[in-house]
C-alpha cells in the first residue's frame, strides 16, 4: 500500500525547467506539508508572545502552545515531556550529553564506545570529551554487510572501562536499521551508559522511547516533517535530575544571586534563553499529521518504496549500493556509486531531470574510508514519494550514463 499525499506539500507545485519535482533528499531534511507551514504562520500572526514570562493573555495562550507541543511531540515517541528536551538539533542534544554527563562522569581509563557508521555529530563531541578527559574512544566495526557485530560490542563492554556507548538507530549511509533494544540492554547490563541518534528513525518509523531503552535518545525536527531551528533530546529523569546545564542564563535558573544561581527544574533546566516557541509549534503540527497516516503505514509505505529503488538500482549497469542488500533490514535510503562518473556528477545529471539526490561523504568522513570511497550519490524517501519518483530516479541515472557515454 502506498500512501498519496504529495497534495498536502505545496512545494510539489513547482517546476525546474518543465519538469516536476522529484524529492529523494528526505534524509537530508523533509519537505513540510500545509498544515505545518499554516500552524507556524497562525502562531506567529495570531499568538506570538515570549513564554514563561508574561501574565497577560496573549502570553498565556504562548505558553499553552508551547507547552501543548511539548507534550504531544514526548508523546509521539513515547516520551514524557518533563523528560523530552528542546535543542536546536541532533547535533546540541549529544553536545549537550557530552559536555553535561560526559564531563562529570568521564575521565581518564574510560573509553567511549561509538561506530564506524556513525554521523560527525555523534563522532566529533566524542573526540572531544576524550581529548578533554584523556577517555579512550573506541569504534564498533561495520562489516561488509553493513552491519555491526552485538559479539564486538559484548567484548568492548566486558573490557569493563566503557562508560558511554554511542550509536546511530539507523545509518544515514547504509540506511542500516541497528538493532537499539538489544544494544541498550547490554550496555546497562554492563553498567553503562547509551545515547542513540534517531535522526532518521523517527520520521519514518514507529519509535518508542521508553520501549528502547535508550539513556539518551536524540531526534530532530526538520527531518520528521518539521521546521529547521528545534531537536530533541529524551532522557532518563533520574540522569538528567543529576546533569548540570550546558547552557546557562535566562529561563533555565530558579534564583540567582550575586556569586551563585541555582537551577530550574526538568526539562527547564536544560533550554536557556529565549524558547524556540513556534519552532515547536511547528514540529507539533507535523508529528500529529505523521501520527494521523499511521507510523506503521508510513514504515510500510516507504519499505515498499526502498525495496522497489533497489530493484531498479540493480538495473543500472555499473551500480555498486552501499549497505544490506533486503530493503526490510534498511531505512528508506540507498547509497550508492556508478563506475566511471563521480557521485556529484551523478546528482548534477539527475538535478537536470528534476530529480533531487544527495552526494558527498554525507558528514560521514570515516565510515567512507571504511567503503574505500571519497563520496557516495544517495536517494533517500519519504511520505511523499511514490513509485513514479523511484522510476524517474532510475530513467536519469540511465540518461546519466549516455551523457558519459557508458
Amino acid at each position: 500500500m502506498q500512501l498519496d499525499v504529495r497534495g498536502d506539500f505545496p512545494i510539489f507545485a513547482r517546476r525546474f525547467d518543465g519538469q516536476p519535482l522529484v524529492y529523494l533528499d528526505s534524509a537530508a531534511t523533509s519537505q513540510k506539508p500545509q498544515v505545518v507551514i499554516d500552524a507556524i504562520s497562525d502562531h506567529l500572526a495570531h499568538h506570538n508572545a515570549n513564554v514563561h514570562r508574561g501574565v497577560y493573555p496573549l502570553a498565556q495562550e504562548a505558553d499553552a502552545a508551547f507547552e501543548g507541543a511539548r507534550a504531544r511531540i514526548a508523546a509521539f515517541t513515547g516520551g514524557q515531556a518533563r523528560t523530552t528536551i528542546f535543542t536546536k538539533n541532533v547535533t546540541e542534544a549529544i553536545n549537550l550529553v557530552a559536555y553535561s554527563w560526559g564531563g562529570a562522569n568521564v575521565s581518564m581509563g574510560d573509553a567511549v564506545l561509538i561506530t564506524q557508521m556513525e554521523h560527525h555529530s555523534n563522532i566529533v563531541p566524542w573526540q572531544q570529551l576524550c581529548a578533554r578527559t584523556g577517555a579512550q574512544l573506541r569504534y564498533l566495526e561495520v562489516d561488509e554487510q553493513g552491519a555491526l557485530s552485538l559479539g564486538q560490542l559484548r567484548q568492548e563492554l566486558e573490557r569493563g572501562d566503557v562508560r558511554l556507548v554511542a550509536f546511530t538507530h539507523i545509518s544515514n549511509v547504509l540506511g542500516t536499521i541497528n538493532p537499539v533494544k538489544q544494544m541498550t540492554d547490554m550496555v546497562r547490563a554492563a553498567g553503562a551508559r547509551s545515547l542513540v541518534d534517531g535522526a532518521q528513525a523517527v520520521p519514518h518509523m514507529p519509535v518508542d522511547v521508553g520501549q528502547l531503552g535508550a539513556d539518551f535518545y536524540c531526534w530532530t525536527g526538520h527531518k520528521a516533517l518539521g521546521p529547521t531551528g528545534i531537536g530533541v533530546l529524551h532522557g532518563s529523569a533520574e540522569i538528567l535530575e543529576a546533569m548540570e546545564p550546558f547552557l546557562t542564563g535566562g529561563d533555565m535558573i530558579a534564583a540567582v544571586d550575586a556569586q551563585s544561581s541555582t537551577w530550574n527544574e526538568l526539562p527547564f533546566k536544560f533550554e536557556a534563553g529565549t524558547s524556540v516557541v513556534a519552532e515547536a509549534v511547528g514540529l507539533a503540527a507535523a508529528v500529529d499529521y505523521l501520527s494521523a497516516l499511521d507510523m506503521q503505514l508510513v514504515r510500510a509505505h516507504e519499505l515498499e518504496l526502498t525495496g522497489h529503488m533497489l530493484e531498479r538500482l540493480r538495473e543500472v549497469p555499473g551500480v555498486s549500493i552501499a549497505g544490506p542488500a533486503q530493503a526490510h533490514t534498511r531505512g528508506g535510503l540507498v547509497s550508492f556509486t556508478l563506475a566511471g562518473i563521480h557521485p556529484h556528477d551523478i546528482a548534477e545529471l539527475a538535478g537536470r531531470a528534476g530529480v533531487c539526490i544527495r552526494a558527498g561523504h554525507h558528514c560521514a568522513q570515516p565510515l567512507m574510508r571504511c567503503l574505500g570511497v571519497g563520496a557516495t550519490a544517495r536517494a533517500s524517501v519519504g511520505v511523499y514519494n511514490d513509485s513514479g519518483d523511484i522510476d524517474a530516479f532510475a530513467q536519469a541515472l540511465l540518461s546519466g550514463r549516455e551523457v558519459f557515454g557508458l
